[in-house]
């Protein structure tokens, strides 16, 4: 009898193991973390999205599964009135459409400020108007070809139009959830077309009486070649660190390059809901006549995020 006892208990444990497998292996499966914030529920707060010719394409990762829509608006202002009276507005919108190894991206942005003590004249002091176009082909996870069309009007930089064609490939050193970090090479159409107030060069100071000012070339069209690094941290599951830094280098003058720098953090305060911060700094080597080398922003926005 002891012993018939004795060897029930192997075949109750036996009998009872597939059931505590299974309710080990659900158990395991409903302690797995669930996604985290997609990577672009905030843009990264700036309000440039034709950077001299550059705007970074969406990052593929592995939350994206080859298929993803995304749709965002951004929105800031400041107003203020008494002794000095500003109103400053910037906005922002951005699409995103990925399908396996093709993806589409658009975006456009306007920035707008008026500022003036108060019994004076209030005077424009920003205003630009951007957007872009821009298509990548993933031959592989890491590689991507894409070819890309923004364009600029800045009143402040003395531009009418300024657009830019870039042609280039992608290398993506890290993608994971947490970083990403890629390279971009490739080559830059500029085509200016400017305004003519600010064509005009000053005639200097002691020049003889009936000086004609030298006026400049109504269009200018440079060949360039692009460098681009970008990286992306989510600190958090709610908290984003970006930043970024573009080259772009005249082929046949040496003297004549641009750089753009940016850097942003961005919090979600719900899954359609975020605040970003961004500074951007933008230069010019040779700009137009009176036109300084160096322009930044630093904006926050809400960003809401449409699906």
């Amino acid at each position: 009898m002891k012993n018939m006892k004795l060897g029930l208990v192997p075949a109750l444990l036996a009998a009872f193991a597939p059931l505590s497998s299974a309710r080990a292996q659900d158990k395991a499966a409903t302690a797995l973390p669930a996604e985290t914030v997609k990577a672009n529920t905030a843009t990264k707060g700036s309000t440039d999205v034709a950077k001299s010719g550059f705007a970074t394409g969406a990052m593929p990762s592995e939350t994206d599964a080859r298929e993803m829509t995304e749709a965002s608006i951004a929105a800031g202002g400041l107003f203020s009135s008494g002794n000095a009276r500003t109103v400053a507005l910037t906005s922002a919108a951005t699409f995103r459409l990925r399908r396996d190894e093709h993806q589409f991206s658009a975006a456009a942005s306007a920035n707008f400020a008026r500022a003036g003590k108060a019994g004076e004249k209030v005077d424009t002091t920003v205003e630009n108007f951007q957007g872009l176009l821009r298509y990548d082909h993933f031959f592989t996870d890491k590689l991507a070809l894409f070819l890309q069309s923004s364009a600029r009007r800045d009143r402040f930089q003395g531009l009418d139009m300024r657009l830019n064609v870039d042609p280039g490939f992608a290398y993506y050193v890290l993608d994971t959830k947490k970083q990403r970090l890629r390279a971009e090479v490739g080559y830059d159409l500029q085509h200016d077309v400017r305004r003519d107030a600010n064509r005009e060069i000053s005639v200097p100071a002691g020049s003889p009486a009936g000086t004609t000012p030298v006026l400049v070339d109504k269009t200018q069209t440079l060949h360039n070649a692009r460098l681009f690094f970008g990286y992306e941290n989510k600190l958090y599951d709610q908290v984003s660190f970006v930043t970024g830094l573009e080259y772009l280098q005249n082929v046949s003058d040496l003297e004549t390059y641009r750089l753009v720098f940016d850097v942003g953090l961005k919090t979600n305060i719900s899954t359609k809901l975020a605040v970003a911060t961004t500074y951007t700094m933008r230069y010019e080597a040779k700009p137009l006549p009176d036109v300084e080398n160096a322009d930044s922003i630093a904006s926050v926005n809400l960003v809401y995020t449409l699906f």
